[in-house]
């Protein structure tokens, strides 16, 4: 097994754009020839386009590109210049009269930071597009991850920065890799490392630990800070249909129980994506467990890569 890049992934092109001053960006991974996908929708608070079309009794077999974006609700918006983008190239499902490109999407909350008047929009989701290719990207504050933060149970004042990871694998043929934009409600731990936290609610430099807070609030339910969700996409080049992709989908939330303490609360939209692009014959348990694993490398990457920024302390001024 050997780490590879992310965008060596058979079938796929990605693509980033970000507002650094406003602090949103949005995400495209897109696939020309078209990839079979499912969805898991974990989180009490998601912004999503086009879920319902992934369940597998629905007509559509193939989507065309994912998108993960800042911006809360709003930043579906972006959605539709990945659309336009793939129009342009004649890329789409055939319906005769015109192809309709098939773009899935799900968006994080990152107003509280930069400005929140500036959200992803058709223009921003059509020039990632546009950037969308084979060579490597820097993680960090890139795409969906620019305005990212964790950490945020009792407010934004005491959050850290979060940002975008990836990490990919491959094992003989078989290619599995993960993208992810970590903006939770709790901290990140690092499950290699003594399950230590990583980012996190923080004051004068001392994590104050998440869950335990929780637990002596368990009473209040006064607190309903909602700026929060993390968003990612799992990629194989494995051959897998509808049903199958949805399953692993589910299994790759295990790389978001392991890192996010806690994950899939009421106030996260926590929504992972999976793709299959090619036609190598593997194992869905194993391509599960490969998901799951990769997934929590890509979000440890995307906390470890982040810098400061709008005075929201990251992980490396820790160090």
């Amino acid at each position: 097994m050997k780490e590879i890049e992310f965008t060596a992934i058979d079938g796929i092109k990605v693509g980033h754009m970000q507002d650094e001053e406003a602090a949103t960006g949005c995400s495209v991974i897109i696939c020309e020839n078209g990839a079979t996908s499912g969805v898991d929708v974990r989180g009490g608070s998601p912004a999503t386009r086009e879920t319902d079309l992934l369940n597998p009794v629905n007509m559509v077999q193939q989507i065309h590109a994912i998108v993960l974006s800042g911006g809360s609700a709003y930043g579906l918006d972006s959605c539709s210049g990945v659309m336009k983008y793939l129009e342009e190239k004649d890329i789409g499902f055939d319906v005769q009269v015109a192809k309709v490109p098939i773009v899935c999407g799900a968006c994080l909350f990152d107003l509280v930071i930069g400005s929140p008047k500036v959200r992803p929009d058709l223009e921003m989701g059509y020039k990632a597009a546009q950037n969308a290719n084979n060579t490597s990207y820097p993680n960090g504050n890139i795409g969906a991850g620019c305005g990212a933060t964790v950490g945020k149970y009792l407010g934004p004042e005491f959050s850290m920065k979060g940002g975008l990871g990836t990490y990919a694998i491959q094992v003989g043929d078989l290619q599995v890799g993960a993208i992810v934009a970590v903006n939770c409600l709790g901290d990140v731990i690092d499950p290699e490392d003594n399950n230590k936290i990583l980012a996190g609610m923080i004051k004068e430099n001392k994590f104050m630990d998440t869950e335990k807070i929780m637990i002596s609030n368990y009473h209040d339910r006064t607190n309903l800070f909602s700026g929060n969700t993390t968003i990612g996409a799992i990629v194989t080049n494995a051959k897998f249909d509808k049903s199958e992709i949805t399953k692993i989908a589910s299994m790759t939330h295990n790389g978001y129980g392991r890192t996010m303490r806690p994950a899939h609360s009421i106030y996260d939209g926590d929504t992972i994506f999976a793709m299959s692009t090619g036609d190598v014959e593997a194992d869905l348990s194993v391509v599960g467990m490969l998901a799951a694993n990769v997934m929590e490398k890509a979000v440890v990457q995307a906390i470890k890569n982040a810098d400061t920024l709008h005075g929201v302390k990251a992980y490396k001024d820790l160090k």
